[in-house]
């Protein structure tokens, strides 16, 4: 499992149901299916498959924001320690 490890935030449709649209920094519009969210040391994170993806099963992972206008965000998993901490998480979910 991997994630988006760009460095730049991503403008969204963002709700609890099934798809979200990401738009990158070239404004081209992602279609994701929303797999799970978690929470994990109080930080809630989803994790996000790529409806256009070409047979390749990569899932992303991003951590859930809220804006001063109390609007839900996501932001890239900038640090690889927390990252790798979510991937464990993810990991034993699935035993």
């Amino acid at each position: 499992m991997s994630h988006n490890h760009d460095g730049h935030d991503h403008d969204h449709d963002f709700d609890m149901d099934n798809t979200i649209v990401l738009i990158d920094e070239d404004e081209t519009e992602h279609v994701f299916t929303v797999l799970e969210y978690l929470e994990v040391d109080e930080q809630l994170y989803a994790v996000l498959m790529p409806q256009d993806d070409d047979g390749e099963e990569q899932a992303y992972i991003f951590k859930v924001e809220v804006d001063e206008n109390g609007e839900e965000f996501l932001m890239d998993i900038e640090d690889d320690e927390e990252f790798d901490r979510i991937v464990a998480v993810l990991e034993s979910d699935e035993d």
